[in-house]
């Protein structure tokens, strides 16, 4: 067929408008979907498109002149049916942003612009003016986002109208402008990523366009432990057996660093992640391509929260939640209420933020502020450094709110210059805040916001304490700490007990310690850690137990060198300011040395005791005690040997390990003897307050994070040293047991799977009320019996080198076969016995879960769960809901669901269905040895949010459930399969 010049021409040109629009959509992959700039750039490339169409199209084509009667439309189909699926893009790319008008410039005072904003001010509604500081980001974040899918206009009415819908626990969206990982928690996430460019390359799309569509960072701080101490060399030393350790998965994060964009790795040995976070990563605000927005993240360590302190939102999620957030979905969140905590006063002589944050954390865990954030605000705010508003606000998880947040004021901007940041970054940041009213200026009248709820605390009350002997709530005033230790010998055993026979409550152990004689007593301190992120932050309390050092050593007492005394700064900062104050000299001759820069103690990598202290304490059944200055004193926690263990400031840890024991009472007792053979009591060693703030002006200097930061990605020799491949495609090796290539997208195809009900499935486990995600999710030791033991002794593995589930979380194998494997699990279909195994129904044989779920699935048949009230509540997520995909579950039926664990599931695919109020397996009559059809709409249009459906069972039983698909993008990823199917798809129609 010939084709007329003027038509090869026209169809030429299209060809090259088709071109050029497909670098324009290239460009927008570049671009997060959270970026406020999105819609915008889609428009004005979407229109700079469509006027070089114009262009390039002569005034006669196809004989139709450019002011005929026929549409520009009609002319280009005429031309080429490409260009009206093209046209028919545009028309989606440049659908007006429901609120542009509010788009506002923000100028520079020199003239110029800083850029562009959602301006919150522009919505002229007086409901915002008293929202909480915390909620205008989360109302921002929604008018910028918002597209009338993932987000829409009610949602952003939802949260202006927050006092009135908070109470109702509606849910809206959110999305994060970042996401934090710690090395734990973040190798399963790139190892999702790297499975997901397998399953683009064989679907034939193009692999690079899987990228974090968000910044992501992350820091490995969790695997060094505390093996060598009181060295000089220990910093080497343990660095080196981390290395050892953990070279596979260090190997497979550095190759992640290279070949995703959009993603930094920190290596081992630089600080721990929240305290990088607040000194290095925390941008406050964020100017993207021109669009400025609040910096918020969420974490994969619950105490992401540490960044509330700078004025930034954020806390911690599961792993599902964290990958979905970084490949641009939504997360779905209640409205949080918001507990107004009113400061002032100022704290008195001698105490600390630590003694602050504990009494905090007590207070809040009072009043009941799960599920909530809390918002510090009054007069008391400007006594407050950033370091004393972190150390608050790390520890929300402990106080059990979603965030304790400090909006930005001049303390903030201070920090940010403190710590290096540009003079032109924090003009910037103060501008946008100032002009989005999200800056708080104290030096102007205040405009009263709502809370739903008020606390009020004059600093002055704040005394020194501790907390323990179990949690971190339990706060014991340091007046008071002898009669509570002496009670909790007495008490039953419990949080507050230890339930110690009176006769046995004055034994003394007697041992040699290489060659010393040595004791221990109930109560003794065996560890003594500076450690965790809670205040290893702050130059305040670690320059503050310097100066305790240095003061017992003029005055000749010195730690018994017994104790495990270890100081792990959460940065190289506090090495700098530590040496350039000359304190780490006397915190040395304590036995203070630096052991590693990273999580050690707080999370249990406290290393082994000595074996002659650990055979005295087990042999004797002492109540040691372990006293650090971390977040968590869980039992069990820090050391199997010590059942006592306390939180406390760095100052008050050093004085404790002086002391030899918690036993002691620091008004009146003498904490050793002098070199002059005087006894020495606690007011001789504790600084001032004076002397502290002198030490941090004199010693704490921007020039030391500026040096720091420079260098924080350019590594160490070992890590310098690992050879990774340069391809952007994972070699998975089919040997390791630390890294696999996870089955989730095996035989996808593009065709969605669509809707699917579940047909004759087996029962895998009956669990009454408040099965955790600790219960369900692979945690803690690789027991030796287990099927995840007898998978690695199968492959070579020793017992010694089983590690833990945590450090093997990148193996799909290990931890499915970790799934439901708590030795605690009380399941109803074993009548009453405890532990991970269950009854295969058909047989009835009693086998572990794994082995069971195995069975079924090579059977072929469909297995549920059914459960209790509170499915699924707790913060070990990610594999608590990956764990049960992989071992064939498809639905599980409770009286209700963790929020977050419910969206999980669906995340991963499977079906989450309630009970009809009052109605649970047992009043239906279930026992679980049933076969369960779920009756679900075949079509995805036929199902809605909150629908009811129908379940029957093989022996005649019918009952109604309430499925638990609770918004329209959660239904779509149950079509595709799950979240990371659904993105992998959207992805290739692009």
């Amino acid at each position: 067929m010939a084709v007329s010049s003027s038509a090869s021409s026209s169809l030429l040109r299209a060809a090259s408008l088709y071109s050029r629009t497909r670098f324009f959509h290239s460009s927008f992959r570049n671009l997060s979907p959270s970026s406020p700039s999105l819609l915008d750039h889609q428009r004005s490339l979407a229109s700079a498109a469509v006027r070089s169409f114009h262009c390039s199209v002569p005034r006669w084509s196809h004989r139709l002149h450019w002011r005929s009667p026929f549409s520009l439309r009609a002319q280009i189909r005429a031309v080429n049916p490409v260009i009206e699926r093209l046209e028919r893009k545009f028309s989606t790319m440049a659908a007006e942003h429901p609120f542009k008008a509010v788009l506002t410039s923000l100028p520079k005072p020199g003239g110029g612009e800083f850029g562009k904003f959602y301006s919150l001010p522009a919505l002229n509604d007086p409901r915002i003016d008293k929202l909480p500081y915390s909620i205008r980001i989360l109302l921002e974040s929604a008018v910028r986002n918002c597209d009338n899918f993932q987000v829409k206009e009610e949602d952003v009415e939802k949260i202006i109208d927050w006092q009135n819908t908070s109470p109702k626990q509606v849910e809206i969206p959110f999305k994060p402008a970042r996401v934090l990982l710690q090395d734990f928690t973040g190798v399963p996430a790139v190892v999702d990523l790297a499975c997901m460019r397998d399953a683009m390359h064989k679907l034939g799309s193009d692999t690079n366009k899987i990228n974090p569509l968000v910044p992501v960072d992350l820091v490995i701080d969790h695997s060094v432990q505390v093996d060598v101490t009181r060295s000089e060399n220990a910093v080497q030393a343990n660095m080196e057996l981390e290395f050892q350790r953990n070279k596979e998965r260090f190997s497979f994060l550095k190759w992640g660093s290279t070949a995703f964009h959009n993603m930094l790795v920190v290596p081992p040995g630089s600080g721990i992640v929240h305290q990088v976070n607040l000194e290095y990563l925390g941008r406050v605000v964020f100017n993207t391509n021109g669009m400025l927005y609040p910096d918020s993240v969420v974490g994969t360590d619950s105490h992401t929260t540490m960044i509330d302190g700078l004025g930034v939102a954020g806390w911690g999620v599961g792993g599902i939640e964290a990958e979905a957030a970084m490949l641009g979905q939504p997360m779905s969140m209640v409205l949080p209420g918001v507990v107004g905590f009113k400061l002032s006063g100022k704290l008195r002589n001698g105490v600390t933020a630590t003694d602050l944050v504990l009494t905090v954390t007590q207070i809040l865990r009072k009043h009941g502020v799960v599920g909530k954030f809390v918002e510090f605000y009054g007069d008391g705010m400007s006594e407050l450094s950033l370091a004393d508003r972190a150390t608050i606000a790390n520890m929300s998880p402990e106080y059990g709110a979603t965030m304790g947040f400090f909006p930005v004021d001049h303390v903030t901007l201070q920090y940010l210059k403190l710590t290096g940041r540009s003079d032109e970054t924090v003009a910037m940041i103060e501008s946008y805040l100032r002009a989005n009213k999200m800056f708080v200026d104290y030096n102007e009248p205040q405009q009263e916001r709502v809370y739903s709820s008020y606390l009020e605390l004059n600093l002055a009350e704040v005394e020194p304490c501790i907390s323990g002997p179990k949690r971190p709530h339990d706060r014991v005033p340091l007046r008071e700490m002898k009669s509570d230790w002496n009670s909790c010998l007495n008490n039953k055993a419990g949080f507050k007990g230890f339930a110690v026979p009176k006769e046995a409550q004055d034994k003394v152990a007697k041992f040699s310690f290489h060659g010393q004689p040595a004791e221990l007593r109930h109560g003794s301190v065996v560890i003594a850690a500076i450690t965790s992120c809670t205040n290893t932050s702050n130059p305040s309390v670690m320059l503050g137990a310097g100066l305790v050092a240095k003061k017992a050593c003029e005055l000749g007492l010195q730690v018994k060198p017994w104790i495990k005394t270890s100081l792990a700064p959460g940065s190289g900062v506090v090495t700098k300011y530590l040496l350039q104050s000359g304190l780490q000299e006397y915190l040395n001759k304590q036995g203070f040395h630096i052991v590693g820069y990273g999580c050690t103690t707080c999370i249990g990598n406290s290393g082994e005791l000595d074996e002659s202290v650990a055979s005295a304490i087990s042999e004797n059944d002492i109540v040691a005690s372990a006293v650090l200055s971390g977040n968590r004193n869980f039992e069990g926690r820090v050391h199997a040997l010590t059942r006592a263990n306390y939180l406390a400031s760095p100052p008050l840890v050093v004085a404790y390990a002086l002391a030899g024991t918690v036993d002691i009472d620091f008004d009146k007792e003498p904490i050793g003897t002098g070199k002059d053979g005087k006894s020495v009591y606690f007011k001789d060693i504790w600084p001032s307050t004076a002397e502290i703030a002198e030490a941090v002006q004199s010693s704490v200097l921007p020039e030391m994070f500026k040096s720091t930061y420079e260098a924080i990605t350019k590594g160490n020799p070992m890590w310098n040293q690992l050879s990774v491949p340069s391809s952007t495609m994972y070699s998975w090796d089919p040997n390791s047991t630390y890294i696999h290539e996870p089955p989730y997208f095996k035989n996808m195809t593009m065709e969605p799977p669509g809707a699917h009900g579940v047909k004759d499935a087996y029962c895998l486990l009956n669990f009454g009320d408040s099965i955790t995600t600790d219960h369900i999710s692979p945690a803690g030791s690789i027991h030796k019996d287990s099927p995840a033991a007898k998978f690695l002794l199968d492959r070579g593995v020793e017992r010694k080198d089983f590690n833990s589930y945590g450090s093997r979380r990148g193996n799909d194998e290990v931890m499915a076969r970790g799934t439901f494997a708590n030795i605690r699990l009380v399941n109803k279909l074993l009548n009453g016995e405890v532990g991970p195994k269950t009854v295969h129904v058909p047989t009835g044989e009693k086998l572990y879960v794994f082995d069971a779920a195995m069975r079924y699935k090579d059977a072929g048949y469909d297995t549920i769960v059914l459960a209790g009230a509170e499915y699924g509540s707790g913060s070990s997520r990610d594999w608590a809901a990956k764990g049960p995909m992989l071992l064939g579950v498809k639905a599980v039926i409770a009286k209700s669901f963790e929020r977050i664990h419910r969206s999980n599931l669906v995340g991963m695919g499977i079906i989450p269905l309630c009970f009809k109020s009052g109605e649970d397996a047992d009043t239906l009559g279930l026992t679980g040895h049933e076969r369960y059809t779920i009756d679900l709409p075949s079509k995805i249009t036929d199902i809605r949010p909150g629908q009811d459906v129908t379940v029957t069972t093989d022996n005649g039983k019918s009952f109604t459930c309430t499925v638990r698909f609770d918004t329209e993008v959660e239904l779509a990823y149950f079509n595709n399969g799950g979240i990371l199917p659904y993105v992998i798809r959207n992805l290739i129609k692009q």
